[in-house]
């Protein structure tokens, strides 16, 4: 139960002595304490370097220099103003600031908590009693007028608000911390998303030279039909090549058509009023991996640095738990005047004023506040958990998409052979099916595994595209942790 020693001095006039009294117990109170532990950044494990790099030639300290976003490594030019887009449009990234102005404004509402409350009072009363003595049985109307100050203040002795404000403005930094997180996903999606489009388009492109190929095979095999000497299922054959190939092309229209949808809701436009114009060739840079130590992960990962303000506001929390131990003051002040007649309300006559304290302390609680630091701590070793589990996902991602650009750079080398291959092979079928030593069939199996090789060949270099993407978010896409709003940035 709860032991509550109040206080309650009144008198009509303070004296100077007291007045400095209660001014210098003011200064003494307000110099409490903050228990429970400071905060200490928790270790993770970091490698010395990055194991997949080996092999690669990492990009010369020129190359890495700041020429403004990630994505401008890509080297196109409408990528970069679809980009410039994303922070301003996109409603998930919109939700994602709100979130973060919500919790810096509950840092900003606890915080308010270290300074007194003042509040005004004002009443009219008119009133009449009853008096059984007089022949009327009531007394004559009486009027009664007050207004008065109020002040109650809570000294944070223990550190409990300072504490709870601390772990706010670490949730409100962690929730910044996401903001970035989510911006760079999106550019990254926009970035993928955009190179499968203009892939596409170099697909299109393909399939039309595929076309324009088969249908010269096509009348060549006509001509041979026409003067006898090639068969009516030759024809046919070729003709089915040419419309199957079609049909080929006008599904890859389908996807491009999709793709050019899903980049117009990533900058927030509607997709019935957003186009993207066909580029003629496909001049999308292939993105080197940047000089880095691992480190350096750590400071440049959002996701990583949310997960460690989580574990600083799960620090803070263990204090604002062990704070319940001791007991809570409360100081309260009220002053004013009360009286009658309205025009004499202010005068000393009417003056009044109180000074009050109360001091709270819980004696037996049944272990309550002993689980809660309990599981205040659990919660605090629960969040450097998943912080270092963050930290090794995020070196995990890098070595991933290290090791898939050397791979795919070796991939594609050997796939630009079978493609020269497969095309001096399909020429070939084509001549000797001119000259009547094998039939049409050789041409169109040559023809087709050509085809085949030249869009795996598009497709290695959409993967290589797309993995160097998922380099730069990797490594954090060129953003710092000190971008984070620090705790002046986050209370004001």
């Amino acid at each position: 139960m709860p032991l509550i020693l109040t206080l309650s001095p009144k008198a009509r006039a303070a004296t100077p002595g007291r007045r400095l009294a209660c001014a210098a117990a003011a200064l003494v109170l307000t110099a409490g304490c903050a228990v429970g532990p400071d905060y200490h950044r928790p270790a993770a494990i970091a490698p010395a370097a990055y194991k997949e790099v080996e092999g690669w030639k990492p990009a010369a300290p020129n190359d890495a220099a700041d020429r403004g976003a990630w994505w401008a490594v890509l080297g196109d030019p409408v990528l970069n103003d679809l980009e410039a887009q994303v922070d301003v449009a996109n409603q998930s990234l919109l939700q994602s600031k709100a979130n973060y102005e919500a919790a810096r404004q509950i840092a900003r509402s606890d915080r308010a908590g270290l300074f007194p409350d003042l509040s005004a009072a004002g009443s009219a009363e008119r009133s009449r009693a009853a008096d059984l003595t007089s022949p009327t049985g009531t007394t004559h109307p009486v009027n009664n007028f007050s207004a008065s100050l109020q002040a109650a203040w809570e000294p944070d002795l223990w550190g409990k608000v300072r504490r709870q404000t601390e772990a706010d403005v670490s949730t409100a930094q962690a929730d910044a911390a996401l903001v970035a997180s989510a911006r760079l996903s999106l550019q990254s999606s926009l970035a993928q998303d955009y190179i499968t489009l203009r892939v596409l388009d170099a697909n299109v492109r393909l399939l039309q030279n595929s076309i324009d190929d088969y249908r010269h095979s096509l009348s060549i095999t006509k001509n041979k039909y026409t003067v006898g000497v090639a068969a009516r299922s030759d024809v046919i054959e070729a003709e089915t090549q040419v419309d199957s190939t079609r049909a080929q092309q006008i599904a890859v229209g389908v996807q491009r058509a999709q793709m050019e949808h899903a980049i117009a809701v990533l900058i927030g436009r509607a997709p019935g009023d957003f186009s993207i114009a066909v580029q003629p060739t496909l001049n999308l840079a292939l993105v080197q991996p940047p000089p880095q130590l691992p480190s350096a992960l750590l400071e440049r990962r959002p996701d990583v640095a949310a997960a460690e303000r989580d574990v600083a506001a799960a620090n803070a929390k263990i204090g604002v738990a062990t704070a319940a131990y001791y007991p809570d003051l409360s100081l309260s002040a009220q002053g004013g005047f009360e009286g009658n007649p309205l025009h004499r309300l202010f005068t000393a006559p009417t003056e009044f004023w109180s000074l009050g304290s109360q001091l709270t302390d819980t004696l037996f609680d049944w272990g309550q506040r002993h689980d809660l630091v309990l599981e205040a701590r659990a919660t605090y070793d629960g969040s450097v958990a998943n912080y270092r589990q963050v930290v090794l996902t995020a070196f995990q991602q890098v070595e991933d998409s290290l090791a898939s650009l050397g791979l795919l750079a070796q991939e594609a080398d050997v796939e630009d052979s079978a493609v020269k291959e497969a095309t001096q092979a399909a020429q070939i079928a084509l001549n000797e099916y001119n000259a009547g030593t094998v039939d049409y069939t050789t041409v169109v199996t040559a023809q087709v595994t050509e085809l085949a090789n030249r869009e795996t060949a598009l497709s290695i270099l959409e993967t290589r595209l797309n993995s160097g993407v998922t380099l730069m978010t990797a490594l954090g896409g060129g953003w710092n942790a000190a971008d984070l709003p620090n705790s002046k940035r986050v209370l004001h």
